[in-house]
């Protein structure tokens, strides 16, 4: 049984993928550990992994997982963590982020107590503009951790296989994996990993990305803040749309006791819109609020530790 599975998940800008293997397994081997390393990808990638095929035909300790359609990283990832087979998991994106050597700190690491190690790109050398995207990345998903962490967006990480498996996964969150292990009280570390030279060029994605990624971290935010009470969320909504409008109305009722005509005045059907929100929004609240409270004997919002362990 091999100490470390490395999860490699083909998504997007791949390198030569029997390169990348040769260059992690050479580090993995230098520090001691024995390794397995588990590709899964894409169907339309099929290309890209037959040198793969070609190694764990010929013995190598490399296994190919190809998905039979095209699905997110996410459950590409919980994939690869079902096949693994090690104490340990490695994930690495098939693009060179950081100095494969990073992987052995990161190890240590968990090692040292750690249950989740994530490579920080420090120093970065790539472009001005990828850095102010790192920046807004961190102002926004960053703060969730408590400004624990400083580089979300990395994707090579070590952890204890069983960890992984502990954490939910699921939509578009692979990528926020750290933050999610710290909502479910897991030991996070971030090790400081000088940057891989080819991880430099400048990226510039579309519109959609970068919507699809605001709504992810919006949707991550209500998940991490208020999961377990919803009604502050709603309630707030709901009190600001429905006092709004309840001002309005008493303002247009003192009007009209001193005569003044309110069916032509759009203003009318605003005010009871924003009411009629308002309460609707306070009511999901609640229904909210019911549903935490008679789940909350099957889910356990805190994880205990005992003295000394890792």
């Amino acid at each position: 049984m091999s100490d470390v599975s490395v999860i490699v998940t083909v998504v997007e800008r791949p390198e030569p993928l029997e390169a990348l293997y040769r260059e992690y397994a050479a580090v993995l081997a230098s520090c001691g550990r024995s390794y397995e390393f588990v590709f899964v990808a894409h169907p339309y990638f099929h290309e890209l992994l037959e040198p793969l095929r070609a190694l764990e035909r010929a013995g190598e300790r490399v296994r190919v997982i190809e998905s039979p359609r095209s699905i997110g990283e996410t459950a590409l990832l919980r994939m690869g963590l079902a096949d693994a087979r090690g104490s340990l998991v490695v994930t690495v994106p098939a693009y060179r982020q950081v100095q494969p050597q990073a992987v052995c700190e990161l190890l240590a690491a968990v090692d040292a107590g750690a249950d989740l190690a994530v490579a920080r790109r420090w120093p970065r050398i790539d472009s001005s503009v990828n850095r102010v995207q790192a920046l807004a990345l961190h102002l926004t998903a960053g703060r969730l951790a408590n400004g624990t962490l400083h580089d979300v967006a990395c994707g090579v990480r070590a952890a204890r296989t069983e960890v992984l498996r502990d954490i939910p996964l699921y939509g578009d969150f692979a990528r926020f994996l750290p933050l999610l292990a710290i909502y479910n009280g897991f030991n996070v570390t971030e090790v400081a990993s000088p940057q891989h030279t080819s991880d430099v060029k400048r990226r510039i994605y579309g519109a959609g990305v970068y919507v699809r990624r605001a709504i992810d971290i919006l949707g991550l935010y209500f998940l991490l803040r208020f999961t377990e009470k919803p009604l502050r969320f709603f309630g707030l909504i709901g009190a600001v749309l429905a006092g709004t409008g309840g001002i309005a109305l008493a303002v247009m009722f003192v009007q009209r006791i001193f005569g003044q005509p309110l069916g032509n005045r759009p203003l009318l059907l605003l005010a009871v819109l924003l009411a009629t929100l308002g309460v609707q929004a306070i009511a999901l609240g609640l229904v909210g609020e019911m549903i935490v409270h008679f789940n909350a004997s099957r889910r356990r919002s805190y994880r205990l530790r005992e003295p000394g362990a890792k």
